[in-house]
């Protein structure tokens, strides 16, 4: 059952005022904290769910539109600064980072604090505590992680804000140094043995911190870096594990098994993924966002992602094959029957019930947001082959893999497999899998990390064709014009920093091109 229960602890009594001084204010704000509160194992638990209830009370509103809306293949039909790439530092709801502090700073709080419950609990055994640990390493993992893909340079900040004695006036550390913190709190945790392979409930394995977790992250991470055998390495752990509890590839070709990922939810492909659950009065805005009927919708497709998926759903009509991530899958349209001629197209994933083509009821608006799911980890593996080699012969054993691998996700939706031939660039590659990961995790937080990755990387050697192009090609809310000009500059493809977190951090320096 997917289930995260509202914990209302002393520790989670955050102000949700998310101010430089909000986010670094903890419970109860005295410098005797630690020693009237860490009394049992049952006060980490709770402090480490606090941590996930943070982290979903941000899917919605930050997470998803920071991972897709600068990108353009999902635009906010009301307008959003964010994807029109015109922020300014007064905007509060795009360019505060104080809830993924908190984040960190629960975090930090259980890293230094968890091991002294073990003088008042002596049923808190050192396993207990390591795996504990190893949850508040994610936590704060994943935290910088969104941080550096979104500000590039923060704040790097490792100690507990428990009093009024430490100073929340720190400068930025630069983007190597925040992955350099990201890998080692990865290491850390899987180096105690305690990292999980599973929970006692379903929900908890797919909704809390696992080894699969870890994996999935530090291959990101590395994809991020250019660290490519390591990516490699770290989805092969997961990939090649012959533990039967690890997460599958769910293969069969069929739309039920596909959709199964969004509802019910916490399937077998799934890695880790933010829950809701209705029977606990937990609902979110996701059915309502997607909804073509509903008055408060807000997102759609852009009209050139639409005809992406008609292309690709036109291919299984035309074979008789089921539709598996397409129409009724990751897309729909108020017509289907007439989808070729729609200009108007929706993510399903958040709106579909588990009976094809009807919505959830309101009863169900519990979906969850996916953060990593098996068929991700596999395109990570694919990428970092094409990427780790130079080119030439010695990189066609690792471009047929990776090939391949984008084959078995195709065939997974009843799609023609795609050719390996020698003359196809390390570009034509990489365009080939940004189409496939567009089209499987549209609406899932991804594209815009996805493009900007791609066009970063090798000092911006495809920034041009896989990042701009790509940018003016599916945005259509901005100019083509103000996009090349915006684009053009390194330092606009990052968020600024709220101008409330400058006035009580002189130390803080706006991103440059925000000045």
């Amino acid at each position: 059952m997917k289930k995260i229960k509202y914990i209302f602890i002393l520790v989670f009594m955050l102000s949700l005022s998310t101010s430089c001084n909000d986010w670094l204010t903890i419970y109860p704000q005295n410098a005797q904290v630690s020693d009237e509160y860490w009394q049992s194992k049952q006060d980490v638990e709770a402090v480490i769910i606090s941590g996930y209830y943070s982290l979903r009370e941000m899917a919605v509103n930050s997470l998803l539109p920071w991972g897709e809306l600068r990108s353009g293949a999902i635009f906010n039909i009301n307008g959003s600064d964010l994807q029109m790439f015109q922020l300014k530092p007064i905007d509060k709801a795009n360019s505060n980072w104080g809830p993924l502090y908190q984040i960190i700073n629960t975090a930090n709080v259980v890293l230094a604090n968890a091991h002294k419950v073990q003088l008042y609990d002596d049923t808190y055994k050192t396993q207990e505590v390591n795996a504990h640990l190893c949850e508040a390493y994610f936590l704060r993992a994943i935290s910088y992680f969104y941080l550096v893909r979104n500000w590039r340079e923060v704040p790097l900040i490792t100690e507990p804000y428990e009093d009024d004695s430490n100073s929340f006036q720190i400068k930025k550390s630069s983007e190597a140094e925040i992955i350099a913190l990201v890998k080692s709190d990865i290491k850390a945790a899987l180096a105690t043995g305690a990292a999980k392979e599973y929970f006692s409930t379903n929900w908890e394995t797919k909704g809390r911190a696992t080894r699969w977790a870890f994996y999935a992250l530090m291959a990101d991470v590395c994809l991020w870096s250019e660290d490519y055998d390591t990516a490699i390495q770290y989805s092969d752990y997961l990939l090649e594990s012959t533990s039967p509890r690890k997460p599958t590839f769910m293969q069969t070709p069929t739309h039920a098994s596909w959709f199964s990922m969004f509802n019910p939810g916490n399937s077998n492909e799934s890695i880790f993924e933010l829950q809701w659950n209705y029977q606990e009065d937990q609902i979110n805005s996701l059915p309502i966002y997607f909804d073509n009927s509903s008055v408060d919708r807000k997102y759609e497709l852009s009209y050139q992602l639409l005809r992406d998926f008609n292309t690709e759903y036109s291919q299984t009509q035309a074979e008789e094959k089921e539709a598996v991530r397409t129409m009724y899958g990751g897309y729909y349209v108020a017509d289907p029957v007439g989808y070729e001629v729609s200009t108007r197209g929706y993510v399903w994933k958040y709106c579909g019930s588990q009976t094809k083509t009807d919505k959830r009821t309101k009863t169900y608006y519990d979906p969850n947001l996916i953060i990593y799911r098996v068929t991700e980890v596999m395109l990570m593996k694919a990428e970092a082959l094409i990427l780790r080699s130079k080119g030439g012969s010695e990189s066609d054993s690792d471009w047929q893999e990776a090939i391949n691998i984008m084959n078995e996700v195709r065939v997974r939706s009843n799609l023609d497999e795609l050719e390996y031939t020698n003359n196809l660039s390390e570009e034509d590659m990489l365009k080939i899998l940004l189409h496939e990961r567009r089209i499987e995790f549209v609406g899932e937080g991804k594209s815009w990390y996805d493009v900007l990755r791609f066009g970063r990387r090798n000092n911006n050697k495809y920034k041009e064709t896989l990042l701009v192009q790509n940018v003016m090609y599916y945005n259509e809310q901005a100019s083509e014009s103000w996009l090349r000009s915006v684009l053009s500059n390194d330092d606009a493809l990052f968020l600024p920093i709220w101008e409330d977190e400058i006035k009580v951090n002189p130390l803080l320096l706006q991103n440059p091109y925000y000045n």
